[in-house]
């Protein structure tokens, strides 16, 4: 596994994130340290278990409730108690407004990672408190245009745009000699039912009679047609069953998340740091990204998607030569979180120096101390 050092300042960060198997919050910790940083866990998971099913939909959906409270004042505490420059919240929608102020009249800068788009048209709820904090935080890292703009109309402070991106320790081809006798999934997908994916790889299989295998959430047995149910095998696969999976599929399939507004899709970047065959949608993204049919196979149609996967599956060597070249232009144009954290350090470095400079004195310790419990068993 190749490790950047650092030529950007490292610093003490508390990790606020959802640090369980499969999370890339988690594959982003792990970058965080491989640069150099000093990192003080703290997961949002504990905050978030026991009780009811109905309370935690209430507490998503309100932000109120005690263990939220508990939840703000850890973070402070934390945060003081380790004398840290940065607190750093991946996708974190249960900080409020006067935790982050607090933070920043101690010398502590605030940065947030949301890599869902919490203007978009999909209307996801529980938002709300996250959308008030906004303009505290004083760096936004965001992985859409559209997102960029929407941000700084909402008084956002700095933002930076950062594609999604496949982690080194998580994401890396087969060992040597693999090929198609290790491989049990003909056409592969992986991931969730959104947009109209459910009737496209339905018909995949149905109308054009290709071989299609779906991994992913429970929600797929509902969404699926008749005729077509037995197209999903079971739950997203985690960990080293993910990579297994990925190895194990001659054709893996990558669609872009319209409701979203994505420019691209994530799997695509975790496809080609495993050194994956994938047949991907036709966007701009992607073709700014990658050499069409020399790094990656591209579709705007079930019609063409269907000649693409009758193309090159009975091709084992075209598939490992786009397959080999995908991953190298990964590599090569730093489509991985080391590169591309350590552009976003670059950027945040004047902004930790001029929070400090403001506020040069951390106050030491914290009016209630919180018992923290960190269930980060990582791997």
């Amino acid at each position: 596994m190749r490790v950047l050092a650092p030529s950007t300042p490292s610093y003490r960060i508390l990790y606020v994130a959802p640090l369980v198997p499969q999370e890339n919050a988690l594959f982003r910790y792990w970058a965080l340290q491989r640069l150099g940083n000093t990192l003080f866990p703290l997961s949002e998971t504990y905050f978030k278990a026991g009780g009811s099913a109905l309370a935690g939909k209430l507490k998503f959906r309100t932000q109120l409730g005690p263990t939220v409270d508990e939840y703000n004042n850890a973070v402070l505490d934390e945060a003081v108690r380790n004398h840290v420059d940065i607190v750093w919240a991946d996708k974190q929608t249960l900080l409020r407004p006067g935790t982050l102020r607090a933070l920043r009249r101690r010398g502590i800068a605030t940065v947030d990672f949301t890599i869902d788009n919490a203007y978009g048209p999909r209307l996801d709820p529980g938002w709300q408190t996250y959308k008030a904090c906004v303009g505290e935080y004083d760096l936004h890292i965001l992985q859409r245009d559209v997102s960029l703009r929407d941000y700084l109309a909402a008084g956002a402070r700095n933002v930076v745009k950062m594609q999604t991106a496949f982690d080194l320790a998580a994401q890396f081809p087969p060992p040597f000699g693999w090929t198609d006798r290790d491989r049990d999934r003909e056409v592969s997908f992986v991931g969730s039912p959104y947009d109209d994916r459910a009737d496209f790889l339905a018909r995949l299989h149905t109308e054009f009679g290709l071989p299609v295998v779906i991994s992913g959430m429970p929600r797929w047995a509902q969404v699926l047609p008749e005729g077509a149910k037995q197209l999903y095998t079971g739950t997203e696969p985690l960990g080293r069953d993910y990579l297994m999976t990925l190895w194990r599929s001659k054709i893996s399939l990558s669609f872009v998340t319209k409701a979203n507004q994505d420019e691209y899709a994530h799997r695509t970047f975790e496809l080609a740091g495993c050194a994956a065959f994938q047949v991907a949608e036709r966007c701009l993204g992607h073709q700014e990204r990658f050499v069409e049919d020399e790094e990656i196979v591209l579709f705007s149609s079930i019609e063409e998607c269907a000649a693409k996967i009758r193309r090159y599956l009975p091709d084992e060597a075209a598939r490992h030569r786009i397959a080999l070249a995908g991953h190298r232009r990964a590599h090569k144009s730093g489509y991985y979180n080391d590169a591309l954290l350590k552009q976003v350090l670059g950027r945040l470095a004047p902004i930790v120096d001029r929070v400090r400079a403001t506020h040069p004195t951390q106050i030491q310790g914290f009016s209630r101390r919180t018992k923290v419990v960190r269930p980060y068993d990582f791997y």
